[in-house]
């Protein structure tokens, strides 16, 4: 598996974006991903991009500048957000083709939109016409990277569904053509077990499970997308804060991570990353503000030294997975 981690430090919540109470320090990042990465040969550098045609606070790129990061073979795991609240697509596809122009040389996957099934402010769910913006922009991203002979992985994103009635995969399957199916090369996951519903410790590993095992068999089938076509978990973590422990922040990382390692061969997963590198604010009570490994002022909580043993331990050189 290759391993990744959002080095940024704003985010959304359930209500909107969070700012950091500490602006990012570029080179206190560096220091932290040059220890997370350890000896392992890749990392890869999660980072976001939004369309819209007139821009808001929730169009800002984070981390601003992500090449910055990307040294010691560490590569872009770049995001591209719908957020035109019209629902028009005039001027998407051509976003998508500039983004990936611009990508460089260290770009390794491009990400369209962010969790298109889930209606909250700061994420793509809430656009109109957001399953149409999905399917137009994969196309556009594996024609602009076959035209420019680039090995980029194209795929999407979403987070679990619990609800029978929801008709996000279906109505997936029924927009998508061929094209949009030959031209994935993952599709995503973004869950976060034991964060809004509570799950007991020795009913982890089998709650995660559970979730890809649903999300492989029937989410993707729904949608007509095969198992040849790799999952891989792009956000994942675990807040500390009021009532929150950082070791059961470390004992949770530690049980998911090695459950979704274990997984690996039979789903046909090939990557995670992990959410979020920092704070947003140590000292605030909102849940949100606390998935980093790191407080907001860069000391270390311990979950840090456990992502890097299990970067270390179940790294392999990495694949590409971009047909």
């Amino acid at each position: 598996m290759t391993f990744g981690i959002y080095p940024g430090g704003m985010l959304g919540d359930d209500q909107g974006i969070i700012h950091p109470v500490r602006p990012d320090a570029p080179e206190r990042v560096v220091e932290a991903l040059d220890e997370l990465q350890g000896d392992a040969a890749t990392l890869a550098v999660r980072a976001y991009r939004s369309f819209a045609a007139v821009a808001t606070p929730q169009t800002v790129p984070t981390p601003a500048d992500p090449h910055a990061y990307l040294q010691r073979g560490r590569t872009l795991d770049l995001v591209l957000q719908f957020r035109e609240p019209s629902g028009e697509l005039d001027g998407w596809p051509e976003f998508v083709r500039e983004a990936i122009r611009t990508g460089g040389p260290q770009l390794a996957s491009v990400q369209i939109c962010e969790e298109p099934n889930l209606d909250l402010p700061s994420v793509d769910g809430s656009t109109p016409n957001v399953l149409n913006a999905l399917v137009q922009g994969v196309i556009a991203a594996k024609e602009e990277i076959q035209a420019l002979g680039h090995r980029v992985a194209v795929g999407f994103n979403a987070v679990p569904s619990f609800d029978p009635a929801d008709s996000f995969w279906s109505g997936l399957g029924a927009l998508a053509d061929a094209r949009f199916r030959q031209s994935l090369d993952y599709v995503g996951l973004d869950f976060f077990p034991d964060v809004f519903r509570p799950v007991a410790a020795d009913q982890l590993a089998d709650a995660v499970t559970a979730v890809l095992t649903t999300f492989r068999y029937t989410s993707l089938a729904q949608a007509g997308i095969p198992d040849t076509v790799p999952i891989r978990v792009c956000e994942n973590g675990w807040p500390t804060g009021p009532g929150r422990s950082e070791q059961r922040q470390t004992a949770v990382l530690d049980t998911v991570i090695r459950t979704i390692a274990a997984l690996a061969a039979d789903l046909n997963i090939d990557g995670y990353s992990l959410f979020a590198l920092r704070d947003a604010d140590s000292n605030a009570e909102g849940l949100f503000h606390h998935f980093g490994l790191l407080n907001d002022d860069y000391t270390r909580k311990p979950a840090f030294a456990t992502y890097r043993q299990l970067i270390n331990e179940l790294s392999n050189p990495p694949a590409v997975s971009a047909r």
